[in-house]
């Protein structure tokens, strides 16, 4: 008995479908894959005309599907691997992280009918069911809720885990969570994988808090510049503050060997006015003291320009010199006494 050999034809509608859709799929910088099941026709459209401008949504057989995937190659094949149930092609020019976050926002609360798996854990939350006294009582009993009658209606006494997630509606759930007006579960389009710029996306990889992630870039930049100015590293970033820094030491520097620079001169007299008005405020005797001395107090210390600066290199980056010579004014009093000897003398 000899093998017939048979050669597929592939119908010329199919094979336009399959130019239709890979069309469709060179037209965007990312596809993807997404579940459509449960969706009702009409929330159907309404989700695609919702899309529109953003995104698109292009539904065809499976197989067709797979063939049209397979024939753009370029790596894109890889999302044959979700074409498997009721499934719907999407594009974007959006990147992937956008995407998902406007799919799941789009996403709205629905019944769950008996014999779909729970995507969730199921409670029916305390309170008043506002139901009246019946039956009813005896059918969250028998789901599982914690009920009873209260004050003329019946109230469930504590929140009720009815159902894990994964596990089967049956038909006496679903009727009290239909009954209860309790919606379980979200329907919208569900993202499968996505591909983009060679690179294939699952929804656990795009799944991200925006801000949280924004927070954590901002904080290691804050590190990196840290560690940038704690090594003396100049960079764009921080060259900037870098010179403000060392501009300061400099000046510390100054102050602290009284170097008759023009920058530093007025911080010198601000430096020996101070120290002459803390001595001056030790003598008890003022009638000693020179007019402009007389009653005065204590001046405190002048501020420095190279405080300011400092306040312009990084938290992490060394900013002691400023205390450094904050605690040499204190040394230098003695200094201070030969020029009040002086004006005495």
């Amino acid at each position: 008995m000899s093998s017939v050999r048979k050669t597929e034809t592939i119908p010329q509608w199919k094979q336009d479908e399959v130019d239709e859709l890979v069309e469709f799929i060179d037209s965007f910088n990312s596809v993807g894959i997404v579940g459509v099941a449960g969706i009702p026709s009409r929330q159907l459209q309404a989700m695609r005309r919702e899309l529109h401008g953003s995104a698109d949504v292009r539904m065809s057989r499976n197989t067709l599907t797979v063939r049209a995937l397979e024939e753009v190659d370029d790596g894109i094949e890889e999302l044959t691997q979700y074409v498997s149930g009721q499934v719907a092609l999407i594009g974007t020019n959006d990147n992937p992280f956008g995407l998902f976050k406007q799919l799941e926002a789009s996403k709205t609360p629905a019944p769950i009918n008996a014999g779909e798996v729970a995507p969730n854990d199921v409670v029916i939350p305390e309170g008043d069911t506002g139901v009246d006294p019946g039956p009813f009582v005896g059918e969250l009993q028998t789901i599982g809720a914690s009920a009873r009658i209260q004050d003329g209606s019946i109230v469930v006494t504590e929140d009720s885990k009815v159902l894990e997630e994964g596990e089967v509606v049956d038909d006496d759930l679903a009727n009290v969570l239909t009954e209860l007006g309790i919606e379980p579960k979200e329907v919208g389009l569900d993202l499968k994988g996505v591909y983009s710029e060679g690179v294939l996306f699952e929804p656990n990889e795009l799944e991200i808090d925006v801000d949280e992630y924004a927070a954590d870039i901002r904080a290691a930049a804050a590190a990196a510049r840290n560690l940038s100015v704690n090594a003396v590293y100049p960079t764009a970033a921080t060259a900037g503050t870098l010179l403000a820094k060392a501009s300061g030491e400099g000046k510390s520097v100054g102050l602290f060997a009284e170097i008759e620079s023009p920058d530093v001169v007025p911080d010198l007299i601000g430096k020996a006015d101070a120290q002459l008005r803390s001595l001056a405020t030790q003598i008890d005797d003022e009638e000693a003291l020179p007019e402009e001395l007389q009653g005065v107090e204590a001046a405190p210390a002048p501020e420095t320009d190279d405080a300011d600066e400092e306040e312009q290199a990084d938290e992490e980056a060394d900013t002691d010199d400023a205390e450094d010579s904050d605690d040499d004014a204190d040394d230098d009093d003695g200094d201070g006494g030969d020029g009040l000897g002086a004006m005495f003398g």
